[in-house]
C-alpha cells in the first residue's frame, strides 16, 4: 500500500462500514467528514472532477478497517457561474476506531508526508481527548479562521424521530422525490440553492451511483411555477437506524416561506417510515451563522458534537 494510492468507490464503502461501527459505540467521535452520509456525498459529487488529487491510506486489524486518512490535495474548483478558484493547501478527512486510537499518530505521519510543503488543515472532533493532544504534538494549532463570531467550525445536531410534526407547505407547493422529478430538476435545485456551486450533472450521476443513495429519500419542494424551490438528500444508515440530511438548501427567491421547515419534517417522516429512529444534520456553529442553526432547532434538532479546526503552516 503506497502513500499516494488514490481513493476508490470500494474504499468508500469500507470507510462507511467503519463509520457505522464507530456510530454504534461512540457516535460522539465521528469526524465531520467521516459520517456514513458525508462520505457518500463527498465521494459521489466530486470524484469525477477531483479524484486524481485524493490519495488515501487504510489501516486494518484482523482483516477489518480500523482507521483511514483521505487527503484532498491542491486542485482547481470550477463553479456554476463560470468562475474558477485554485485550492493551494491540503485538507484531511480521517477516522480512527476508538479501540485503535493510537493509530492517529500513523494517520498524522502519513498526512504530513503526502502534503509536505503545503499548508495542512484537519477537523478532528472536539470531544476526541486522545487525538487532539497528538495533533498538537505534531505541530497543528487552532485555525484562526475558525475563531470569532463568523468562525468556520461546524456542529452536528441530532434528534429522535418520535413525535415528528406534520409538515405544512404554502398553497400550491408540493413535495417531490428525485425519482419523480428526475436528474435535471435535482441538479438545478442544488445549484440554485448554493450558487455559485461546484455541483454538476456528472457529479449527481456520481452521487446516484453510491451504494448509500436512495432517490426516494432525496426530497424536493416544487413551487407552483415548476421551480424546485428546496431540496435535501437523506442518507440512511440501516445498521444504526439513523438518517443524515446532507445537503439542505433553498432557492434564495423562496426563503423565509417555511419551505425548509416543511421539507425537513416531511423528510423525517419518510425516514421514519423507512425504519429510521434517529436523525442528524450539520451546520456552521459560530454565532454569526444563525440561519441554518435556527432552522434545525425549530424542527427539534439540538447540538451533539462539534469539530475543532486545526492548521499546520506550509
Amino acid at each position: 500500500m503506497g502513500d499516494l494510492d488514490l481513493l476508490t468507490a470500494g474504499d468508500v464503502q469500507l470507510m462507511q462500514g467503519l463509520a457505522q461501527r464507530v456510530t454504534a459505540v461512540r457516535p460522539d467521535l465521528i469526524n465531520s467528514d467521516a459520517s456514513f452520509g458525508e462520505l457518500a456525498w463527498i465521494w459521489g459529487k466530486g470524484h469525477a472532477s477531483d479524484g486524481a488529487t485524493w490519495p488515501r491510506r487504510l489501516w486494518f486489524a484482523d482483516g477489518e478497517l480500523v482507521a483511514w486518512g483521505w487527503a484532498y490535495l491542491p486542485h482547481r474548483v470550477r463553479r456554476s457561474d463560470g468562475s474558477e478558484k485554485d485550492i493551494t493547501g491540503a485538507y484531511l478527512g480521517y477516522q480512527v476506531h476508538p479501540d485503535h486510537a493510537e493509530l492517529v499518530d500513523d494517520v498524522i505521519d502519513w498526512y504530513d508526508r503526502v502534503a509536505a510543503g503545503l499548508e495542512r488543515t484537519v477537523l478532528p472532533n472536539a470531544t476526541d481527548e486522545f487525538a487532539l493532544p497528538r495533533w498538537e504534538a505534531h505541530g497543528y494549532r487552532t485555525d484562526p479562521a475558525s475563531l470569532g463570531d463568523t468562525g468556520t467550525w461546524t456542529q452536528l445536531n441530532e434528534r429522535d424521530l418520535v413525535d415528528v410534526a406534520r409538515p405544512v407547505l404554502p398553497e400550491l407547493f408540493r413535495f417531490r422525490t428525485a425519482d419523480e422529478a428526475g436528474p435535471q430538476a435535482a441538479v438545478r435545485a442544488h445549484i440554485d440553492a448554493w450558487a455559485p456551486a461546484t455541483y454538476t450533472a456528472e457529479g449527481y450521476q456520481g452521487v446516484r451511483r453510491t451504494a448509500a443513495y436512495r432517490g426516494d429519500l432525496h426530497v424536493l419542494v416544487e413551487a407552483p411555477d415548476g421551480t424546485m424551490a428546496a431540496s435535501t438528500i437523506m442518507w440512511f444508515d440501516e445498521v444504526n437506524k439513523t438518517v443524515e440530511f446532507e445537503p439542505v438548501g433553498t432557492h434564495p427567491h423562496y426563503r423565509r416561506r417555511g419551505l425548509g421547515t416543511a421539507m425537513l419534517l416531511h423528510g423525517m417522516r419518510l425516514a421514519r417510515d423507512a425504519g429510521a429512529t434517529h436523525a442528524t444534520v450539520a451546520c456552521l456553529g459560530a454565532p454569526g451563522h444563525p440561519n441554518a442553526r435556527g432552522l434545525y432547532y425549530g424542527v427539534g434538532f439540538r447540538p451533539f458534537t462539534r469539530d475543532a479546526p486545526l492548521v499546520k503552516p506550509a
